[in-house]
């Protein structure tokens, strides 16, 4: 019976819109009509308001990180249920009813449920592949993409377990599609990437 309790609760914790409420409860501003338009973490920092971006950004991670950590390592659930517990935190940001189901992107979201499901394992990988694809090239969804390629390393690596790769396939599904627009184009390098390579041919 728990099981099948922590698939919504898990989806409401992720529906639960902070960026957006910081904005408008403390900024007085829609973080939507800042940088890609979506009610995420990202925005809230593009406001100019660090402290507010930053616990935007750690809402959007715990609201993932409480109940899949709580499902996985307190309750010890696994299998199909565990899958859909480990989804649906993503599924509410992106979709959020308080939104009219139109919510953001879901990358910290997605980092909240490595770290409720591997504690730092996958998810620093993720992290650092992040960075690495943000430092090199543009748009920011091919910088998501090589994150998901971060954790797959880091799972094939540490942690070889079937429940991790459905997870992280249906996470790559979701983010593929918040991410559409920035993969319809390819990925570009970064221009001061651009000028190392050429001054290095010269």
């Amino acid at each position: 019976m728990i099981q099948v309790i922590f698939i919504p609760i898990a989806f409401l914790c992720g529906s639960l819109p902070f960026s957006f409420w910081l904005g408008k409860i403390f900024l007085g501003l829609d973080v939507r009509h800042f940088g890609d338009g979506n009610p995420g973490a990202a925005n809230v920092f593009r406001t100019g308001n660090r402290l507010a971006g930053f616990l935007a950004l750690l809402l959007d991670i715990s609201k993932a990180a409480v109940p899949v950590g709580l499902a996985y390592f307190n309750f010890i659930i696994r299998g199909l249920p565990m899958f859909l517990i480990a989804i649906a935190p993503i599924l509410g940001h992106v979709f959020s009813p308080f939104l009219g189901f139109r919510g953001g992107k879901a990358i910290s979201t997605a980092l909240g449920v490595w770290i409720g499901l591997t504690i730092w394992k996958a998810s620093l990988a993720g992290v650092i592949s992040a960075l690495i694809g943000i430092a090199l090239f543009t748009p920011p969804g091919w910088s998501v993409m090589l994150a998901l390629g971060g954790i797959l390393m880091a799972l094939l690596l540490w942690m070889p377990d079937p429940l991790l790769f459905f997870v992280l396939l249906g996470e790559a599904l979701i983010l593929a599609w918040s991410h559409r627009t920035d993969l319809s184009h390819g990925p570009h390098i970064r221009p001061w990437l651009k000028q190392r390579i050429f001054r290095s041919k010269d």
